[in-house]
């Protein structure tokens, strides 16, 4: 393949991607209320209508709660679980791993229907609380696989010149260890952040229509009516997932974080 007919192919696909993007940005911008594209007339009303409309305002509320305490939820369960994975490499830990990043690998809908069920068995169903550990729990691969990437690539004499030097476990892990694997820490809360954020399977099962977030606000708003705030939600879940992991190329380990160096050994 030629370097010209690979230059065609990324455009091509770049643009396949970005044109969902563009659409939905231009029907943000209408100043009517349809989802015509190209917008015949351009306007920002709708971002103010956003902002101003208590029925949307809820719903935001509810889906930054949720994601903000499931990504605390899931870094606070995948730290302890790495770290026992990293310092025991036995079939225990192994399988305690696996248990970890099983719930990322089945689909959306058999664990949204399992936590269905536990809910509703535990009294729970439609709290906020149960949404928030279902994400923690669904998303709690992602903390996981970030923070053993960074594990691994501690070089153990640090942890051993500490240990010569008197250090305890706690002071180890609190000095040497902490420190080390942070970004990938961050890392992982962003990306369980950002992806509960935009789940709704698990939380339409569990919350039904009693815990409402932004993906289940506009599939109703869909079913009852259109309105360009829909493109105007979108627009901004989109800006936040690019900062977010536009901070995390800048400043973080992007190919490590990636598995480019495990790759290589």
């Amino acid at each position: 393949m030629t370097r010209g007919v690979q230059t065609a192919y990324v455009i091509v696909i770049l643009a396949l991607l970005a044109a969902p993007i563009v659409v939905v940005a231009g029907v943000s911008l209408n100043a009517q209320q349809s989802l015509r594209f190209p917008p015949p007339e351009l306007s920002l009303r709708w971002y103010a209508a956003l902002f101003s409309a208590e029925d949307w305002m809820v719903p935001l509320r509810n889906s930054l709660v949720i994601a903000a305490s499931s990504a605390v939820l899931a870094v606070a369960v995948a730290l302890p679980l790495a770290l026992h994975v990293w310092a025991r490499d036995t079939w225990v830990s192994r399988a305690l791993y696996t248990l970890g990043v099983a719930p990322f690998m089945l689909p959306p809908v058999i664990s949204a229907l399992g936590f269905l069920v536990f809910w509703v068995s535990a009294g729970l169903y439609g709290q906020i609380t149960a949404t928030i550990v279902s994400h923690a729990v669904f998303l709690v691969t992602l903390p996981l696989v970030t923070i053993s990437l960074g594990l691994a690539g501690i070089d153990r004499t640090l942890v051993e010149a500490a240990r010569t030097m008197g250090a305890t476990r706690g002071q180890i892990l609190r000095t040497v260890i902490l420190p080390l694997i942070l970004p990938y820490m961050i890392s992982g809360y962003a990306f369980a952040f950002v992806l509960s954020l935009n789940e709704y399977i698990i939380a339409y099962m569990v919350a039904g229509f009693t815990v409402e977030t932004l993906p289940i606000k506009i599939f109703n708003s869909l079913r009852y009516g259109y309105t360009p705030i829909m493109g105007v939600v979108s627009v901004l879940f989109i800006a936040l997932a690019v900062l977010i992991f536009g901070l995390i190329g800048k400043f973080g380990n992007l190919p490590r974080l990636l598995g480019a160096e495990r790759m290589q050994d």
